[in-house]
């Protein structure tokens, strides 16, 4: 047992000292410089030469859609990138190791499977939000308790800036997982406005007065006509109900809109003597004793 002891000892390798050593070194340096090498330039020529030719090509055929040009870019990037790891470890000599390596497919397989559900639907949202005519960069929208201006369409995600300045980053699959609005979508916009005068006003002639109120205003059209209805009875005052149309709405132009035809309702309606958002009343009942005091 001894003897088997000592001659397992004898026969290891012992580390080779030398130029021999260098060699193994040299030649793991010769094929890092080739991985390198081989990366850069896939990289370069993908992203420097094919994707600037591939987003001239989109961007001629999709001149509307800003959203599609910039979310192609992307992919191409991508894509140049994951073409020039596997080109680069082939120019490495690393090509068989990643075919045949057990590792490298487990890995994948794991990688894929844990990341799969979540990113890859991502990507798929994303591409049912590129190539959807009706959600584009620019475009105002709204969706659950959020509203916003599209910033850009990205692989897994969407920023959308808000009213308030805020940028928000949304996943693509919040998107496409519920209903979208787009108030500004077309090119006619329908503003509704309510408006309480008093019980004791003449509501015919307020109805009058509102729907006027819209000619001075240039931004509404006049087809379809401007309508004023009596919308509900309220516990203090009459709510009128106003409706004017808007043609190519943007949202910045909604509120001086909006704001212009208040001030010229509410110049006509005071005009006229008809009271707006009267105060409310209450009906108290009681009893007031009062306690003189003595004097002192």
């Amino acid at each position: 047992m001894l003897q088997v002891a000592l001659q397992t000892a004898t026969s290891a390798p012992t580390p080779v000292v030398g130029p021999g050593g260098l060699a193994a070194y040299w030649d793991l340096a010769r094929r890092a410089v080739w991985f390198v090498a081989g990366f850069v330039a896939v990289v370069l020529v993908g992203w420097f030469v094919i994707e600037p030719l591939v987003a001239r090509f989109v961007r001629r055929r999709n001149r509307n859609n800003p959203t599609i040009q910039e979310a192609v870019s992307r992919y191409v990037r991508l894509l140049a990138l994951v073409v020039a790891f596997f080109v680069a470890a082939g120019t490495a000599g690393y090509g068989r190791f990643i075919g045949d390596s057990a590792l490298v497919i487990a890995a994948g397989t794991l990688a894929v499977g844990v990341a799969g559900q979540t990113v890859i639907g991502s990507i798929v949202s994303g591409l049912v939000l590129v190539v959807d005519p009706e959600f584009n960069v620019g475009n105002y929208v709204e969706w659950a308790d959020h509203e916003g201006t599209v910033q850009s369409i990205t692989l897994r995600v969407t920023r959308v800036l808000t009213p308030d300045g805020e940028l928000v980053t949304v996943p693509n699959t919040l998107l496409t997982g519920q209903a979208i609005t787009r108030p500004y979508g077309r090119g006619r916009y329908r503003i509704v406005e309510h408006v309480g005068v008093a019980y004791e006003a003449d509501v015919a002639a307020a109805l009058d007065h509102l729907t006027a109120a819209t000619e001075a205003v240039d931004d509404i059209v006049a087809e379809p006509t401007p309508k004023a209805y009596v919308d509900d009875f309220g516990a203090d005052a009459v709510v009128l109900r106003v409706h004017y149309w808007i043609e190519d709405p943007r949202r910045q132009d909604i509120f001086a809109v909006r704001s212009a035809y208040a001030r010229a309702a509410k110049e006509r309606l005071e005009a006229a003597g008809i009271t707006i958002s009267p105060a409310s009343k209450r009906e108290l009942l009681g009893r007031i004793d009062v306690d003189d005091g003595e004097a002192d």
